[in-house]
């Protein structure tokens, strides 16, 4: 959960597991999550995935304690119900070793790890992100992971944050993952192009983010891979708050206060600036008014319609906001033809952030 990580504010536990509980009831139930401030510095965050699987929501969470608040959460759930809740609620979290030999002992011991931390037998899903291509011990940890799998440690064998080329030699190799979770919104549009394609070819779904959200129908898992994405309302830079604003002008316009809205200015920079920016909220806000929905609603709906997507993941800060309303709005939104011409034109006046940063995950390896 990114809102743990300490850039988010700070969280109290009871408030979080009720706000779970919340969305929970409200039919969102999966929780992303990751294991990332073990080895690394604290990173934690939570979203929540929003994908319908016939008239079930799913919800998801996101790194660092995650894992343990989520421990807390089904706890609860065993403790005080209510019951049926432990046949939908899934938990998906993410291992990112530092690029040392990838023994089958160091795997096994790292996801028991998640297993502990999560208070369950058996992980929902595991998303695998390695840093450093240059090392193939990626293949060998996957290796690891699909043998876990077979002996019923791990549900789902993933990936966060791969590009095309490695995803193409991880499926050449008889590896089993279902997703990969990279960043995709209307700016950024990289998953698109190489990652699409290749998704399309042999049946990989994406999945984005506002976050994103993935299906755990084991029949549809083990016949498809999809791919998770994350960043579709890039950390809240898409919606009515910083519409008509100027941030060259000191605190005249929104503060930039999380992590999250820093790292995609960064990305809206690289793509064709703040003015530019503007053009495609005012763009948004106009389709927004029409259906009457908001700008993020439209900004999700539309990701989700591209080719080979399956879901959106949405980022929450647990006790402190929460976007249900937003989110059962985006399933009922139908955009015409009109909307997405517009959507289109103006994002296609950006720059094309696959020349300037590279391939999906580039972003984390420069």
């Amino acid at each position: 959960m990114w809102q743990t990580s300490g850039g988010w504010g700070r969280i109290d536990t009871d408030n979080a597991v009720d706000s779970m509980l919340h969305y929970a009831n409200a039919g969102l139930t999966t929780f992303d999550m990751a294991d990332i401030c073990k080895v690394f510095a604290s990173h934690a965050c939570v979203c929540v995935v929003i994908k319908r699987i016939g008239k079930q929501w799913d919800v998801s969470m996101d790194d660092g304690p995650a894992e343990d608040l989520y421990g807390v959460f089904i706890n609860r759930i065993r403790r005080e119900g209510p019951l049926e809740l432990l046949d939908k609620v899934r938990g998906l979290t993410k291992w990112v070793p530092p690029p040392v030999k990838m023994t089958s002992s160091y795997v096994r011991e790292s996801i028991d790890v998640s297993r502990r931390r999560m208070d369950v037998p058996s992980l929902d899903m595991l998303q695998f992100h390695w840093w450093d291509y240059s090392n193939p011990g990626y293949l060998d940890a996957l290796k690891h992971l699909t043998d876990l799998k077979e002996e019923g440690k791990i549900k789902t064998v993933a990936l966060t944050n791969f590009d095309t080329e490695r995803l193409r030699i991880i499926l050449e190799n008889g590896i089993p993952v279902v997703s990969n979770q990279v960043q995709h919104s209307i700016v950024d549009v990289r998953p698109q192009q190489r990652m699409s394609e290749l998704c399309q070819l042999t049946g990989v779904k994406l999945i984005t983010s506002l976050s994103l959200s993935l299906s755990l129908s084991h029949a549809h898992i083990h016949t498809h891979i999809h791919a998770a994405m994350y960043g579709t309302v890039m950390g809240g830079l898409l919606s009515e708050k910083f519409l008509d604003t100027n941030l060259a002008i000191p605190f005249a316009g929104p503060p930039l206060n999380t992590p999250s809205l820093q790292k995609y200015k960064r990305m809206v920079d690289a793509w064709g600036g703040w003015s530019q920016f503007q053009v495609l909220l005012q763009t948004l806000k106009k389709i927004a008014t029409k259906h009457g929905v908001s700008i993020p609603v439209v900004a999700v709906r539309y990701i989700l319609d591209q080719p080979a997507v399956a879901g959106s993941m949405v980022g929450v800060r647990l006790g402190l906001s929460e976007h249900i309303q937003d989110t059962n709005a985006i399933f009922s939104l139908a955009l015409d033809e009109e909307d997405v011409n517009s959507i289109q034109e103006v994002s296609n006046k950006g720059k094309d952030l696959l020349k300037v940063i590279g391939d999906c995950g580039d972003e984390y390896r420069r």
